[in-house]
């Protein structure tokens, strides 16, 4: 059988895009996963991940959705939460890859509603869970490559404000970031900013 994984990489940010990937992995290539080393992206170092991500999208069939941080601000606007977002981009990625089985890393608190929600909404046998990236290797390798693409992105910004100090990782968290939003007011701030985040709204 052959098996999707889906994973998201980005969704706290303040900067930058959130990324969603999803693999089709057989299911006799789960040990052959293992041996390389695939694991939740998490537990891997940067480097490891670009690496591990590569092979995976010359081995398998794969897609990514990027959505930019103007999108989630449109769609946040017109009163679609982040869970909905995320929602309907992994629907969107069961349908156009039609598997026979998928895994996802459930966004929703309840995951057996999220559950049931793909599992109606495309027809497919949908198993959603609370860290799934660590629970199943199909779902790792999905983050593997959701991650990669979210930080060569960052990657591809921070080129453009290292001078100054660099935009950090993109999580309210990290005082580099914290540092280079104080450098603008509200309306200053660049497009790749999640201007609907409550760290940049209350800088209004």
């Amino acid at each position: 059988m052959d098996i999707l994984g889906i994973d998201e990489a980005g969704r706290g940010s303040v900067l930058g895009p959130m990324v969603i990937a999803g693999v089709i992995i057989p299911e006799k290539m789960e040990k052959v996963l293992e041996r390389m080393g695939v694991k939740d992206s998490k537990r891997l170092v940067p480097n490891r991940r670009t690496i591990l991500s590569r092979k995976l999208k010359k081995m398998f069939e794969y897609e990514i959705v990027v959505i930019s941080a103007l999108e989630i601000d449109k769609m946040r606007a017109d009163g679609i939460n982040l869970n909905d977002i995320e929602k309907n981009a992994m629907r969107d990625l069961i349908i156009r890859l039609n598997p026979e089985k998928a895994i996802v890393d459930a966004v929703d608190v309840k995951a057996e509603r999220f559950q049931n929600y793909l599992c109606e909404s495309t027809g497919v046998n949908v198993i959603a869970e609370h860290k799934a990236d660590d629970k199943y290797i199909e779902v790792s390798a999905a983050s593997i490559i959701a991650k990669a693409e979210r930080d060569a992105q960052i990657a591809e910004i921070n080129k453009e404000y290292i001078k100054t100090g660099g935009i950090g990782s993109g999580y309210p968290s990290d005082p580099t970031t914290k540092k280079f939003l104080n450098n603008y007011t509200y309306d200053e701030m660049p497009e790749f900013v999640r201007k609907s985040w409550a760290t940049v709204s209350k800088m209004k």
